[in-house]
C-alpha cells in the first residue's frame, strides 16, 4: 500500500526538476496525478513514463481561465480533489534595484503569487465540500534570505508563504491544510533558464551545479529534488493531518548562515590580525 493510495494530486509545474520527481513519487505511492505545465510534448512524455496513474494538462498559472479548467476539470474527472501542488515558478537573473524592470516584475509576480492564489480559489470550495484536502505551495529560502534570487522572486516567495498562512487559518476550520515548503540551493533546470538557456537544454544541464551547491550548506551535498518531493509527500499525506500553515524548510541547513568550518578559518584571521597588531604596538 501506498501511503497516497487513490488520492488526487494536482501538480503545477510538473514538466521538469522538483515537479516531476515529485509527480514520480505520488504515482509511486498510490496518488492519481494530474501534471500540468507549459511544455507539452515534456509533460506528454512524463505522463508515458509515469504510467495510467498520470494524466498531463497544459496550462500557464499565470491565465485565469487555465487555472480554472486545470482544477475544475480534475475534480469533474475524478470526483475529488485531495492535494494541490503549486510549484510552478521561473525566475530571472539577480539585478540591482536601480534595474529594476516592471514588466518582468509583473510577469514573475503573475506565476508565482497569482497563480498559487487561483488555483486555491479554486479547490477550496472543492476541497470545503469533502471537509478534506491538502495545499501545498513552494516557497523559498530566498523569502527569508537575501542575495539567493532576485528582488520580485525573493519578493513573491515571501508572499507565498503569508498567502499560505493565510489561507490556512481560514481553511483549516473545514478540514483543509495548506502549508509551504522551501527550498534550498536544489539542483534543477531552473538556473540555468536564467541564464537564457533553452528549458529542455537548462533541464539536462543541471547537475553541472553539483560541485558548487555542495558547498553553500552545511551539509555537505547539493540538494535534490527527490529531497523537496519527499517533503511534498509528507505535507500530502495523512501523516501531517495536524500540520497547518506552516512552512517546511529543506535547505541542508543553508538558512543557518555561514558554515562552521568558514566562520572558524575566518575567526582564525582575525585572531591572527590581532595578535600581530600586538606584536607590532607592543
Amino acid at each position: 500500500m501506498g501511503v497516497l493510495d487513490e488520492k488526487v494530486a494536482i501538480i503545477a509545474g510538473a514538466t521538469s526538476g522538483i515537479g516531476a520527481r515529485t509527480a514520480e513519487l505520488f504515482v509511486e505511492e498510490g496518488a492519481r496525478v494530474v501534471i500540468s505545465g507549459r511544455r507539452r510534448e515534456t509533460g506528454e512524455d512524463l505522463v508515458a513514463r509515469l504510467g495510467p496513474r498520470a494524466s498531463f494538462v497544459q496550462a500557464d498559472v499565470a491565465q485565469a481561465a487555465d487555472v480554472q479548467a486545470l482544477v475544475g476539470g480534475t475534480a469533474a474527472r475524478f470526483g475529488r480533489l485531495d492535494v494541490l501542488f503549486n510549484n510552478a515558478g521561473f525566475d530571472v537573473p539577480l539585478r540591482s534595484i536601480a534595474d529594476f524592470d516592471a514588466d518582468e516584475h509583473d510577469r514573475l509576480m503573475a506565476v508565482l503569487v497569482r497563480g498559487v492564489a487561483l488555483s486555491m480559489k479554486h479547490a477550496a470550495p472543492i476541497m470545503i465540500q469533502q471537509r478534506s484536502g491538502s495545499i501545498i505551495n513552494t516557497g523559498s529560502i530566498a523569502a527569508v534570505r537575501t542575495g539567493c534570487a532576485s528582488v520580485t522572486y525573493s519578493l513573491a516567495k515571501a508572499a507565498v508563504l503569508h498567502l499560505s498562512r493565510l489561507v490556512a487559518a481560514e481553511l483549516g476550520e473545514h478540514g483543509v491544510r495548506v502549508n509551504s515548503l522551501s527550498p534550498g540551493a536544489i539542483i534543477t533546470g531552473i538556473f540555468g533558464k536564467e541564464a537564457g538557456l533553452e528549458p529542455d537544454l537548462a533541464d539536462r544541464q543541471a547537475g553541472a551545479l553539483a560541485e558548487t551547491f555542495a558547498t553553500l550548506q552545511p551539509i555537505p551535498r547539493a540538494g535534490l529534488p527527490e529531497d523537496i518531493a519527499r517533503g511534498a509527500l509528507f505535507l500530502a499525506s495523512d501523516a501531517s493531518s495536524f500540520v497547518n500553515g506552516s512552512d517546511l524548510l529543506i535547505d541542508g541547513g543553508f538558512i543557518t548562515g555561514t558554515r562552521f568550518s568558514e566562520a572558524t578559518a575566518g575567526n582564525q584571521k582575525f585572531y591572527e590580525i590581532l595578535r600581530t597588531n600586538t606584536d607590532r604596538i607592543g
